[in-house]
């Protein structure tokens, strides 16, 4: 048939329907999946392709498909705290603050890197199938890196602690193992959150206002997330609460003025769950959704963990709130991250593609995850050495608490699920094999303080190894800790009133016999109401999937124990100032010089270290230096042991400065009788206060010193000198 025969009009309409109906034909001459274009010119190909509705429909977290343009569904909230969360098999490393514990950077990054390696697997093998299943995805809501100002906040435990250099160090080393180094693809996206001046109360997150100075801002609150943006993490979460009376995801200071003017991040920000609809529904600042919704844009939000900015965005165009423009800007950074993560691109670019089911949960992931549990846990006492146990000593065992073989306390929040999980019961028994008689009883619940279990097998035993503490229902996220009396939150410092007792009651029974208590927490806990009736304590926080082994490893002797307190152990909350008050002073080692119970960066080993100077410091420094110094620590005792060397900066006598700051630090494994060389350096920049006065940036002149220890409160070493 001769087209001629056919008019204009009707030759166009069936033009139109011939590329409408072969999009992947299109999908091979546009610019945005084409990997050897720059950047730029892939972003500005698709959004001009997209119209407005199109545009409003991928800005939420559940981001529609783009039928026309071969776009599919995506979802982007995955978690991925301390593994792959929630998403079915996945190795389920030590809760973060276990990790952060180690005080090794190394090793988390490296844990990163396995996470990412298996979130890629997980997204293969889902969305080669065709579904855009909420945590599956390669956007992860992860690292949490808020400082743990107050030990009553329940979600301390997702942080690094309460030092702003030990949580930027360990957060440098997480985002960098999650986002790979297979430039210009990223393995996976990392997301520091809460920004900013986020720790609580949990339960009233959703109208809180933290009030803070610009001081206390800088030097403590955003001192990380300056650390993370410098290191080119992808994507920043702002928080529920208001800081100064403006709402985290709206307001213009910080997402405006400091993140993208000042600090130049080029990722991308999405909010917290609903915390657009807490702004007009809750803090009550704004007029209504649609209002809501230009301001977020404005402001510098891109992805809205809520459906706000897809149901009122294109209302707030239409009422002149917001321009085309703006939308534009608002998609462009999630564009970028999608590219940067290779979705619009063919397989064959992908260094990812090939992972499969043999990248998850396998045999060294399961390792590192079983060597992060060894160097999270922390011994707090070890009357007349009495660990390690030897094997040959012992030829009974009772295994006794509530948390001995609990799933929970092994996992913390935001977990994932391993089809291997080792509670602290199988962990024991398989190390001691099968010629030692074991017994295990619950022995005590959360509430009763009168009945008990196994104290009679516990007298029969030649040793009692009671597991108690805390467990994530019982401090943690509003709505997930439903055991906890206050939102998540704790009310006070006190373990389990039970588990108090059930230690007593046991003691009562077994008499001189030895009784060894494992604590599972994600905080600080007063342990003054156990400590004289038990022989040894030793912190295992949520220890992840190898818990059991990590524990029996430590126990046994095939290992020193090594990890250190990432937060202060107070004495109790009337220590602290109020739990609502931001202000700095009063709070963490660095402002409280009062009595403790351990001080932050404590834990001991089986073995002993001495430090030595190799190399000292110069007398003086300017604000371009490098502090350097050269020092040899020796295994002095009888058994090979890592030391984390940490270093602490003391500054001039001036308002409001700290008692001390963690400026460095470093873990060693040394065999026993030898020694180690060790050089540590301290950038002067970073010895800079916040000058209220002229709002900038300022190294105070004067004499400061350097101590080296092995906590805070530990002074094996020192030096002073003078920055001019």
């Amino acid at each position: 048939m001769n087209a001629r025969i056919f008019s204009l009009p009707y030759r166009l309409l069936i033009a139109a329907w011939l590329i409408g109906s072969v999009p992947a034909a299109a999908q091979k001459t546009s610019s945005f999946r084409d990997p050897s274009q720059p950047m730029a010119v892939r972003v500005n190909d698709l959004l001009r392709q997209l119209t407005d509705s199109e545009k409003v429909s991928l800005l939420g977290y559940r981001s529609e498909a783009v039928d026309r343009l071969s776009i599919p569904a995506y979802n982007w909230w995955n978690e991925a705290l301390h593994g792959v969360a929630r998403a079915g098999e996945a190795t389920m490393f030590p809760q973060a603050i276990g990790m952060a514990a180690t005080f090794d950077d190394q090793l988390l990054r490296q844990a990163g890197g396995y996470i990412s390696t298996e979130a890629r697997a997980k997204y293969n093998l889902s969305a080669g199938v065709g579904r855009p299943e909420q945590y599956m995805g390669l956007t992860f809501w992860s690292p949490n890196i808020n400082i743990f100002r107050d030990p009553r906040w329940g979600r301390g435990q997702e942080t690094y602690g309460e030092d702003p250099f030990l949580t930027a160090t360990m957060g440098v080393a997480f985002i960098r193992g999650i986002q790979g180094d297979e430039s210009p693809y990223l393995k996976a996206s990392a997301c520091a959150k809460h920004f900013a001046v986020h720790s609580g109360p949990e339960a009233n997150r959703h109208t809180f206002n933290a009030i803070v100075d610009e001081k206390d801002l800088r030097e403590t609150y955003l001192y990380a997330f300056k650390k993370l943006v410098d290191a080119r993490v992808e994507s920043i979460m702002c928080a529920y609460n208001r800081v100064n009376g403006e709402p985290c995801c709206t307001g213009p200071t910080l997402l405006h003025r400091i993140l993208k003017d000042e600090w130049k991040f080029k990722g991308h920000v999405v909010t917290d769950c609903g915390a657009l609809e807490d702004i007009f529904k809750s803090h009550k600042v704004l007029d209504g959704p649609v209002a809501t919704a230009a301001a977020a844009i404005k402001a510098g939000v891109n992805l809205d963990c809520s459906n706000v900015l897809q149901k009122d965005a294109l209302q707030a165009v239409r009422q002149g709130l917001l321009t085309h423009a703006d939308l534009d800007s608002a998609l462009a950074p999630l564009l970028r991250t999608q590219m940067k993560l290779g979705f619009f691109d063919d397989k064959a670019n992908d260094p990812y593609h090939s992972y499969g089911a043999d990248s998850i949960h396998n045999a060294p992931h399961t390792a590192l995850a079983r060597t992060l549990a060894q160097e999270s846990m922390v011994l707090l006492k070890n009357e007349k050495a009495i660990l390690p146990l030897s094997m040959d000593k012992y030829h009974s065992i009772m295994i006794a608490g509530p948390n001995a073989y609990s799933f929970d306390a092994l996992s913390g929040n935001y977990h994932g699920v391993a089809s291997h999980m080792v509670s602290f019961v199988e962990g024991i028994t398989a190390a001691v094999g099968a010629g030692v008689r074991i017994e295990y009883d619950q022995g005590s619940d959360y509430k009763d303080t009168t009945h008990f279990g196994g104290t009679w097998a516990a007298s029969n035993a030649d040793l009692t190894i009671a597991v108690i503490g805390l467990t994530p229902v019982m401090e943690g996220e509003e709505g997930d800790a439903f055991l906890a009396p206050h939102g998540g939150d704790k009310v006070d410092l006190d373990l389990p009133a039970a588990h108090i007792a059930y230690i007593k009651a046991l003691r009562k029974s077994i008499r001189n016999k030895p009784l060894i208590a494992v604590i599972t927490a994600g905080s600080a806990v007063d342990l003054t109401s156990i400590e004289p009736y038990v022989d040894a304590i030793i912190l295992a926080w949520y220890p992840g999937e190898q818990g059991g082994n990590a524990l029996a490893d430590i126990l046994f002797g095939k290992l020193s124990p090594s990890g250190h307190l990432p937060v202060t152990f107070y004495r109790s909350f009337n220590d602290l100032p109020s739990y609502t008050d931001y202000g700095m002073k009063g709070r963490t080692y660095r402002y409280y010089n009062g009595p403790v119970q351990y001080p932050f960066g404590y834990g001991l080993s089986y073995t002993s270290f001495s430090y030595n100077w190799q190399r000292q410091l110069n007398g003086a420094y300017s604000v371009k230096d490098t502090i350097s110094c050269m020092i040899e620590v020796k295994n002095e005792g009888a058994m090979d042991g890592d030391e984390v060397v940490q270093a602490y900066i003391e500054y001039p006598s001036s308002d409001r400065m700290p008692v001390k700051e963690l400026k460095g630090f470093h873990r060693l494994s040394i065999p026993h009788g030898n020694g180690k060389k060790l050089t540590l350096s301290i950038p002067v920049n970073d010895l800079q206060k916040w000058d209220l006065a002229s709002r900038k940036w300022k190294l105070y002149p004067g004499k400061y010193k350097v101590v080296l220890g092995s906590h805070s409160r530990d002074e094996k070493l020192q030096a002073s000198f003078t920055v001019k």
